[in-house]
């Protein structure tokens, strides 16, 4: 499976304002893409990079990051309150775009760990500048499996001129959400 990211590798001209689901609801409308059905929604940071890193000229890449969350569940007394991860993949990328796949392996505050893999990447870019990625995928192990995940976030560069050079833009980094339905 295939993303396309486009424009990562964005200057800021404008402070970001991340992208925050809405309280999590218990509905039961189970797998469904909408954080106001959410079992768990959480918000965070994270840090992606890119070896090599991310220049003019489309190369492959391995894509390594980590984010970590904070979050609200249905019931408190049985939903994680946090969470760090662990991101990894591969693809063709360029300052211009990336086409990847990646999974996303979660360790809940609890203990409990789930895998998810990220089927789908929808980019919103800005006048300003920043880009605005909404991933989506599924729970393919672990805590919640089965269920439908949705992240979306803003990652970026302050550097974007190390687009021209021939080491390329190894790190991007902003706020994410990850909201589990």
């Amino acid at each position: 499976m295939k993303r396309s990211w486009r424009g990562i590798a964005a200057c800021v001209v404008l402070p970001l304002t991340p992208v925050l689901p809405a309280t999590a609801q218990a509905d039961g409308n189970h797998g469904r893409g909408d954080a106001s059905r959410a079992v768990i929604s959480c918000v965070g940071g994270a840090d992606v990079h890119f070896s090599p890193g991310l220049t003019l000229h489309t190369q492959h890449s391995r894509i390594t990051g980590t984010a970590t969350y904070t979050c609200t569940g249905i019931d408190p007394r049985s939903h994680p309150t946090s969470a760090r991860s662990i991101i990894k993949g591969a693809g063709e990328t360029s300052c211009l775009g990336i086409a990847s796949t990646a999974v996303e392996e979660i360790t809940w505050n609890t203990g409990e760990h789930s895998k998810v893999l990220y089927e789908r990447h929808n980019l919103v870019q800005p006048v300003s500048g920043e880009t605005v990625a909404a991933v989506d995928g599924r729970v393919v192990e672990g805590k919640y499996k089965g269920r439908t995940v949705a992240s979306p976030g803003a990652q970026l560069t302050l550097r974007p001129l190390d687009c021209a050079s021939p080491q390329g833009v190894d790190t991007i980094n902003g706020p994410t959400t990850l909201v589990i339905t």
